[in-house]
C-alpha cells in the first residue's frame, strides 16, 4: 500500500469512481480549478485542492464549475441525482449548510419516503469542516450532529486517508443521499491507503487501540488526539479501546456498547459543540443499553457551548486536546 495523504486519497477516489461509473459527476464552486488569470483550467482543483486533475480526463460536462450559491449546486445535484446521474457536491465549508438546508433537509433526504420508494437519491455532497485552522466562527464548525439528526441522510466522518478513500467511494455508490465531512486539518494527514477499488462500509466502526479500561469514542480529527493518550497511558498500564465510528449514521452501536461492557468506563471526544452533540448522543444510548456495566460517570470532552473563536490561543482552548483527554480517562478510572 502506498502512503499518501487524506487530501490524495479522496482525490484518488474520485477518479476511480469517474472512471468506474460514467454518471458520476462533480460540482460545486472551482472544482474544475477555474481559469483564473492564465486562462488555464485545472490550476488548483478547488480551495482544498481536493478535485485537482478530474477536468483534464473528464472535462466540463463531468467536473462542472458552479455560480457561489450553495442552493444551486444541492438543488441541481438533486434533479441529477432524479434524472439517473451520480452527483458529488462540493460545498466549500460545512458553515454555509444553512444557505442550502433546504435541499438537503426537505427534499434530498425525503424523496425516497416522500415518493413511497419508488426514487433514489444517490447524491453526495462532500464538505469540510472543522477547527484548529485559524478560520475562525463562520468557516471552522463540525456540522455532523446537525445532519445526524436528519431521518434519510447518512453522514461519514473519516480521520485518516484509507478510511477517507474507502468511506467516499461507498458514499457515492449508495443509493441514498449522504453528507460527507472532511476536517480541514486532516487533509495533509498521510497513512497507508489500499491500491485500487476500495469500500469501507457505513455503519462499520473501527477499533484503532484495543483495552480493558476505558472505552474512548473519538470522531475525526479527535481520532488521533485520543490515540495519542491512549498510547501514552499504556506506559503506565492503562489501556484503552479507541473507537472510531466513522459514520455517525448509521452508527455502529454494537461496537461501542461491546466495549463499553468490557471496559465500563465511558470518554467520548467530540469537536462539536455539547448540547445536543454526537457525545450527547452516544452517552444516551450508552446509559440506556449499558447503563449496568459502568463503573463510573460517561464523561464527555467537547468544545465548549460558543462560537468557534478567531485568536489562535482561544482557538487551542476551544478544541478538545490530548491533556484534556487524558485528563477524563483519569478521572474516570478513579471514579471507579
Amino acid at each position: 500500500m502506498a502512503v499518501k495523504t487524506m487530501r490524495d486519497a479522496i482525490n484518488e477516489a474520485l477518479f476511480i469512481e469517474m472512471r468506474r461509473d460514467g454518471r458520476v459527476i462533480v460540482l460545486g464552486e472551482d472544482v474544475s480549478g477555474g481559469a483564473g488569470g492564465t486562462g488555464i483550467r485545472d490550476a488548483a482543483g478547488g480551495v482544498f485542492g481536493v478535485t485537482k486533475g478530474l477536468f483534464p480526463e473528464f472535462g466540463e460536462d463531468r467536473v462542472i464549475d458552479t455560480p457561489i450559491s450553495e442552493s444551486a449546486i444541492i438543488g441541481a445535484a438533486n434533479g441529477a441525482a432524479l434524472a439517473g446521474l451520480r452527483p458529488v457536491a462540493e460545498i466549500m465549508f460545512a458553515d454555509f449548510i444553512g444557505v442550502c438546508l433546504d435541499q438537503i433537509m426537505n427534499q434530498a433526504a425525503k424523496f425516497r419516503y416522500m415518493f413511497g420508494g419508488k426514487c433514489v437519491t444517490p447524491i453526495v455532497v462532500r464538505m469540510a469542516m472543522g477547527a484548529g485552522m485559524n478560520a475562525a466562527g463562520q468557516h471552522s464548525q463540525t456540522i455532523y450532529p446537525m445532519v445526524t439528526s436528519i431521518p434519510g441522510l447518512k453522514v461519514a466522518v473519516p480521520s485518516n486517508p484509507a478510511d477517507a478513500k474507502g468511506l467516499l467511494a461507498t458514499a457515492i455508490r449508495d443509493d441514498d443521499p449522504v453528507i460527507f465531512l472532511e476536517h480541514k486539518a486532516l487533509y495533509s494527514r498521510k497513512g497507508e491507503v489500499p491500491d485500487g477499488e476500495y469500500l469501507v462500509p457505513f455503519g462499520v466502526g473501527s477499533t484503532t487501540r484495543e483495552g480493558k479500561d476505558v472505552t474512548l469514542v473519538a470522531i475525526a480529527r479527535m481520532v488521533g488526539f485520543a490515540e495519542r493518550v491512549a498510547d501514552k497511558l499504556a506506559a503506565e498500564g492503562i489501556t484503552c479501546d479507541v473507537i472510531d465510528p466513522r459514520t455517525t449514521s448509521p452508527l455502529d452501536e454494537e461496537l461501542i456498547l461491546e466495549s463499553v461492557a468490557n471496559t465500563g468506563r465511558l470518554v467520548i471526544v467530540d469537536e462539536s459543540n455539547p448540547r445536543c452533540s454526537v457525545a450527547a448522543d452516544i452517552s444516551s444510548i450508552v446509559a440506556e443499553k449499558a447503563f449496568s456495566y459502568l463503573k463510573a460517570p460517561i464523561i464527555p470532552v467537547t468544545a465548549p457551548h460558543s462560537p468557534v473563536p478567531f485568536a489562535r490561543e482561544l482557538e487551542r482552548v476551544y478544541v478538545p486536546s490530548p491533556e484534556r483527554i487524558e485528563a477524563a480517562v483519569r478521572s474516570v478510572m478513579k471514579a471507579g
